[in-house]
């Protein structure tokens, strides 16, 4: 079963390509040259976009819950993935990137935002200064 989960170009991943494409934005995929291999890299922009799986990243949402099973591994994985995360996201602070990061239940479930406000707020965050951007369901 773990072998059908993709790493990238999932399908969350491929509706905001396909989304900021449309709408101009030209990128670089997973470029090995920086570190995590952002899922998208904006030069012109220097921004790099990170597609979050909730539960692969332990997001506090409505998708993301703890596996009845084999509970000692799955935490150690989660709670490493973030750490993970974490140090990454420092990194690429460090080298002067901006860090949008996208949770997948923006995208799906019960509470995901539409797909326009998705695209708006990322192109918007795109254009701006901001160093960090973080959408969520929450949002």
């Amino acid at each position: 079963m773990m072998r059908n989960i993709r790493a990238k170009d999932t399908k969350p991943e491929m509706i905001i390509r396909k989304g900021l494409h449309r709408r101009g934005f030209r990128y670089v995929l997973h470029d090995k040259r920086l570190p995590g291999k952002p899922d998208m890299v904006f030069p012109k922009y220097r921004a790099v976009i990170f597609v979050h799986g909730c539960f692969w990243h332990g997001h506090d949402c409505h998708l993301f819950k703890w596996p009845k099973t084999r509970t000692e591994f799955w935490k150690s994985k989660i709670i490493g993935n973030k750490s993970r995360d974490y140090e990454i996201e420092n990194e690429l602070l460090i080298q002067h990137w901006r860090i949008c990061k996208i949770w997948e239940c923006s995208l799906k479930g019960k509470k995901r935002l539409s797909l326009e406000s998705c695209m708006r707020s990322i192109a918007d965050w795109l254009r701006s200064d901001a160093h960090r951007f973080t959408m969520t369901s929450e949002l």
